[in-house]
């Protein structure tokens, strides 16, 4: 995917690893909780490949990790 928010998508994926990681779920049990398959959640936490998901899936993706929806943008 070629973006210009390259960067962002990527930070974004990686907050999400890591208040993932924070709860102790592992890919599949989180991607079960939002009603993803592992390798989306494998796509959108990739360190390398820019990944965008819906507002929705932010905001499921938000709740399920029981962190305000900023919190998976900050540096």
């Amino acid at each position: 995917m070629e973006t210009k928010y390259r960067e962002q998508f990527i930070k974004f994926g990686l907050k999400v690893q890591y208040y993932r990681k924070l709860r102790g779920l592992t890919q599949e049990a989180f991607a079960d909780e939002i009603g993803k398959s592992w390798s989306f959640v494998a796509k959108v936490e990739s360190p390398t490949r820019p990944f965008g998901v819906s507002m929705d899936t932010m905001f499921r993706i938000a709740e399920v990790l029981e962190v305000p929806v900023s919190k998976l943008f900050e540096d």
